[in-house]
């Protein structure tokens, strides 16, 4: 499997720091990055996505306070073994973010409202 990519958004008012937490929080609570899985490394991360070592590193260690990764100095940065299972409302603001990023790429198709809508319920399979 290849590595996940992870984007800055410089549009998005949202800080970079807190972009970068949010995509590996999804990925390690969807199963993308596996435990024990290595994380890039500071500075090869924060050069390809143009950010400051500090910026990527304040992500890696609000990660690791939320027990979602383990840092050791000369190991890298590893998904946690025991990765807590994700807050109601932290699974209910990313699926918020995943449902205006749907939308915002359906209106950029023409579709209207009732379109989107039933693109969702042709991919939702019917026995879940």
């Amino acid at each position: 499997m290849s590595a996940p990519t992870l984007r800055v958004d410089t549009q998005d008012p949202t800080p970079p720091y807190e972009q970068l937490r949010r995509q590996l929080i999804d990925l390690i609570h969807t199963g993308a990055l596996q435990p024990g899985d290595r994380l890039p490394p500071l500075r090869q991360l924060a050069g390809d996505l143009g950010l400051a070592v500090g910026t990527v590193a304040r992500a890696y260690r609000e990660l690791e306070t939320a027990g979602l990764v383990r840092s050791r100095r000369g190991g890298g940065t590893r998904v946690a073994e025991q990765a807590p299972a994700p807050a109601a409302e932290e699974r209910r603001q990313a699926l918020d973010r995943y449902a205006v990023a749907y939308l915002r790429q359906a209106r950029l198709l023409g579709a209207d409202r009732e379109a989107a809508l039933d693109a969702v319920r042709r991919a939702w399979p019917a026995d879940a």
